[in-house]
């Protein structure tokens, strides 16, 4: 199906059929939700060629080993998960009763019940990952699906529209392309979970637009996510690891590293290293050999002019390497560093979004401490460092999730929870945190025969107010 016939009316339509299937199935047995999991992974491992070439086709370039960490692994790994836990998570809870309502038989639990219709906002910069990974806990937990893929990558959106649509029923998971427009019709429709990832300022339009509707949202945002070098870090360790996740998807990641924070007696040091590290990952970073490129040649330009604006406010440039009068593409940039960039650089108030790297000397770590809490809370924050200093910088500090020596890391780890906090977002969709946030705790409590609460029922009398007396204080500490 033609990504270019879905209009709001068809959408309209597919939510219908999927309420309604939802209503007259009831709540899709382990089974039913094992073999949607199975049909995902095969759409995902079988086809995974195809969706290397879409996803290229969308950038322009996308190294293969990158693609097959990102686009393949990954997301296995989510649904993979999933399915091995899906038994225990589906499980109902025990939990212990108020006295005296646990005696005689009475008892209560927690039964996670699929909400219903659920959508998901695919992000443009990782079509795959934002399609198969909250695709895993979405299943998982019993609902039907809506997915909205973004209008800055047709391919991989014509790709999803084909390969689900092949294996999955519209009743079950359905994808949508469509422009920005659609988009917003999709967070419009009352569904009964929607999650978004992207930008800051349109989690804000998602949200609004979910708020009439009283649709709860997960929205896992972006924002500037630092990483401090503290005194005592081995530097050579740190360029390795920042190197890369700068790198990651030609550094159009939401948890790649935006800005290291070195102290200043290191400064050199570490930029020499940093530049060592990227150049060896990538010798001809604007040749077929390089990172991902750039979406499009308007993210380009932007990049180009976050450059600009640095160089005219004092900013110190470092590109890795001179410019390729060669090169491919204008969407293959050369990685560079911004040394030292003041408060009011563009690269400083908002997400790079780009292989460029904002680096900040302090002179103390409570300095470095200080300019992140000045600004709102990241998605992510990295840490480098022995660990009393570490742990130093995460207690200090607030973020959506944290690595230590490391970077990106975290967001591969199945048992940890996933998401933002303030304007990074909200809610988490890992595993079993991506399962309940999909699933409603849906309260139980099973009386007995005897009435515990005869008591306390009316009639009331003096012996009423007496036995609540004595409840009172044998329940006060």
């Amino acid at each position: 199906m033609s990504t270019e016939t879905l209009h709001p009316t068809h959408m309209e339509r597919v939510f219908a059929r999927q309420r309604a299937a939802f209503a007259s199935d009831g709540i899709p047995s382990e089974a039913i939700r094992r073999d949607r999991l199975d049909r995902a992974i095969a759409v995902l491992v079988d086809r995974r060629q195809e969706w290397h070439d879409a996803v290229a086709e969308d950038f322009s370039h996308r190294p293969g080993a990158e693609a097959l960490l990102l686009d393949t692994l990954l997301p296995l790994e989510n649904l993979r998960h999933a399915r091995k836990h899906l038994a225990a998570w589906m499980r109902p809870e025990r939990r212990a009763s108020n006295f005296p309502f646990g005696l005689l038989g009475a008892r209560s639990e927690i039964r996670w019940v699929p909400k219903g219709v659920v959508g998901n906002i695919v992000p443009w910069n990782i079509p795959v990952v934002g399609l198969f990974g909250p695709l895993a806990p979405m299943l998982a937990a019993g609902n039907c699906v809506m997915v909205k893929m973004s209008e800055l990558t047709p391919a991989s959106a014509a790709l999803a529209t084909h390969l689900i649509g092949e294996a999955f029923d519209e009743t079950e998971v359905a994808v949508f392309g469509g422009d920005a427009a659609e988009g917003a019709a999709f967070a419009s429709l009352p569904l009964d979970h929607l999650m978004f990832t992207g930008s800051t300022r349109v989690g804000r339009l998602v949200m609004r637009a979910a708020a009439d509707k009283l649709t709860p949202v997960t929205l896992e945002l972006g924002g500037k996510s630092p990483a401090f070098v503290c005194p005592d870090a081995d530097l050579d360790l740190a360029a390795r690891r920042i190197a890369w996740g700068k790198l990651v998807i030609g550094g159009q990641a939401c948890i790649a590293p935006d800005y290291v924070l070195v102290p200043q007696q290191q400064l050199e040091a570490f930029v020499a290293k940093l530049k060592g590290a990227l150049l060896r990952m990538f010798p001809q970073p604007q040749q077929a050999a390089g990172p991902t490129a750039i979406i499009n040649e308007a993210h380009a330009a932007r990049l180009n002019a976050h450059l600009d604006d640095a160089r005219a406010r004092g900013a110190r440039i470092e590109p890795v390497c001179a410019a390729d009068a060669q090169a491919a593409s204008p969407r293959r940039m050369v990685p560079t560093l911004i040394i030292d960039p003041s408060d009011e650089c563009r690269v400083m108030q908002e997400e790079i979004f780009g292989p460029l790297l904002a680096i900040k000397p302090y002179r103390t770590l409570d300095e470095a401490i200080d300019f992140v809490n000045a600004r709102p809370h990241p998605l992510a924050l990295y840490c480098f460092g022995q660990r009393t200093l570490a742990d130093r910088v995460i207690e200090a500090t607030r973020s959506g999730g944290v690595a230590v020596n490391d970077v990106i890391t975290h967001a591969m780890q199945e048992n940890l929870p996933f998401g933002g906090i303030g304007e990074s977002g909200m809610g988490a969709f890992h595993a079993e945190f991506g399962f309940r946030a999909f699933s409603h705790g849906r309260a139980v409590y099973r009386n007995g025969r005897f009435d515990l609460l005869a008591p306390l029922r009316p009639p009331f009398n003096a012996g009423t107010g007496a036995t609540l007396e004595r409840l009172i204080r044998l329940r006060r500490p």
